[in-house]
């Protein structure tokens, strides 16, 4: 009894420690730069070649928002090297910024304030390290780019289904440490749910040995879903074991033209009524996006000699014996009847329906040549999609004139909301409106249900953001996890909590 009074106590006195820091709301803890003299203890401590001076491509990230630091550079080529690293920084008090594909678009991979960082590259832990295609699991590390790790499951006439624009550069660890999404989620869901199991390590130099590929496994807390989605800042993952499909035997493609949004989410209903669950990707298009196509890449070809203005881009993946065109011709005339749809092309081969997919997946960098004043990724429930849409464009209607490019994962409720300045006129003409836009999007999202961060993240970028909106109870428990996981506050800092 007296035993359980202590441990009572105890337990009393740390709940109002945690109490009274999440009262502070501030995760800022004093950290020390990256040193010449820490760089050479990090150097002694594993073989030559694994510690460099970080160079700009690591200081960078794609849309140009944040600028790191050059601090110390370390490439490691194995878990028990990560874990040395860790080690030493926890000892030493060091920022640690874990690093993938560089590709992510909200700054989580680049440190641009405090005391310079260890940058921790998992470039060269890139192999896929087992294949098991009776169970339908792959082993990567975390280095491994995504579109190798799809050529490794194709190979095993398997299907690995994450897929996004980045796939080239991406890196699985990143994709996982952000939860990404992509255009495969509304048949097969997000990173999160194509993961088995994970290894990685923790803050203090420990190794979770959680690379487990068992799809039963209830033996209390899942770490792995506490590491996926929280961006480096609880751990670096070092392994993966992913889910792979079988390949459908056919597919088809075909875009698709719709008066509306609304008409839009129609078809998605009637295509899942005639096809259920093989329904593989169901994609939102403006005529905005073909328009900045033509403006900038024109050499990617277009089907329709005038953009309509809205389109929806459909892929079917289907069992053997079944007629993708058939299926799609049928839901075209079904559609037609029920005046969802006014003109279309059905691809006739896969070289075709490549290029549907290439204009799809042109679109995010005919943005980045244009140049947004606020781009906005963003999920409502699907039936508030028509209702944010038409009074988004209300709201900025009043703020001026702008070009809005909205498009993407409409089957998952996930669009991609971006607002560009007038043709003849410079975004920076825009500069003050850029905080007010961005706020005005987010907070309708917010009062129709939605998240303003739907598969990018939260990075450095969107942490005000994500203070403001989320549900206090939620933010006091992430910063308790953090403290409790990363109590020198040296993964990510930045990141997610600040």
């Amino acid at each position: 009894m007296c035993i359980f009074l202590v441990a009572a106590a105890r337990l009393r006195v740390l709940l109002a420690s945690a109490a009274g820091a999440l009262d502070q709301k501030n995760m800022t803890h004093t950290l020390n730069p990256a040193s010449p003299d820490f760089a050479a203890t990090l150097a002694s401590a594993l073989p030559d070649g694994i510690i460099e001076t970080a160079s700009a491509g690591y200081l960078e990230e794609p849309r140009g928002r944040f600028k790191g630091q050059a601090g110390v550079l370390a490439k490691p080529r194995s878990t028990e090297q990560v874990a040395t690293l860790i080690r030493l920084a926890h000892e030493a008090r060091v920022a640690v910024v874990p690093y993938g594909g560089g590709t992510g678009l909200v700054g989580g991979q680049v440190m641009p304030d405090g005391p310079t960082p260890l940058i921790l590259s998992l470039e060269r832990m890139n192999k896929i390290s087992a294949i098991y295609p009776e169970e339908n699991v792959l082993v990567a590390q975390a280095g491994a780019i995504l579109a190798d790790i799809q050529t490794a499951a194709e190979t095993a006439d398997r299907l690995f289904p994450l897929s996004l624009a980045a796939e080239g550069t991406a890196r699985i660890g990143g994709n996982l440490a952000t939860n990404a999404g992509g255009t495969g989620v509304l048949r097969y869901g997000n990173a999160r749910d194509l993961c088995l199991g994970l290894e990685a390590v923790l803050p203090n130099g420990e190794i979770w040995n959680g690379l487990t590929r068992l799809r039963k496994n209830n033996t209390g807390y899942d770490l792995r879903h506490l590491l996926i989605g929280a961006e480096g800042t609880l751990g670096v993952i070092t392994a993966a074991t992913l889910k792979l499909f079988a390949r459908p035997a056919v597919t088809g493609t075909a875009l698709l033209v719709v008066d509306s949004p609304a008409a839009a989410l129609a078809l998605l209903g009637m295509a899942r009524s005639l096809f259920g669950e093989m329904v593989s990707a169901f994609e939102l298009i403006h005529k905005q996006g073909f328009e900045f196509l033509s403006e900038t890449m024109p050499e990617v070809r277009q089907p329709f000699d005038t953009p309509p203005e809205w389109s929806v881009l459909i892929e079917l993946g289907l069992a053997k014996g079944m007629d993708p065109q058939a299926g799609l011709e049928t839901l075209f005339e079904q559609a037609a009847e029920a005046e969802l749809v006014t003109d279309g092309v059905i691809a006739q081969s896969s070289a075709q329906a490549a290029r549907f997919w290439t204009i799809r997946e042109s679109i995010p960098e005919a943005n980045k040549r244009i140049g947004s004043i606020s781009s906005h990724d963003i999920s409502v429930p699907l039936g508030a999609i028509p209702t944010f849409i038409a009074q988004a464009g209300e709201t900025l209607a009043r703020m001026g004139e702008f070009r809005i490019n909205c498009f993407g994962h409409v089957g998952d409720g996930n669009l991609h909301y971006n607002v560009f300045a007038q043709a003849g006129r410079s975004r920076s003409d825009h500069d003050s409106q850029r905080d007010e836009i961005k706020s005005a999007v987010h907070e309708l999202v917010d009062s129709l249900g939605g998240s303003i961060s739907a598969e990018h993240g939260v990075g450095r970028f969107k942490v005000s953001d994500l203070e403001r909106f989320a549900d206090p109870a939620k933010m006091g428990a992430m910063r308790a996890i953090k403290a409790g996981l990363d109590p020198h506050g040296i993964m990510n800092p930045g990141a997610v909590l600040r």
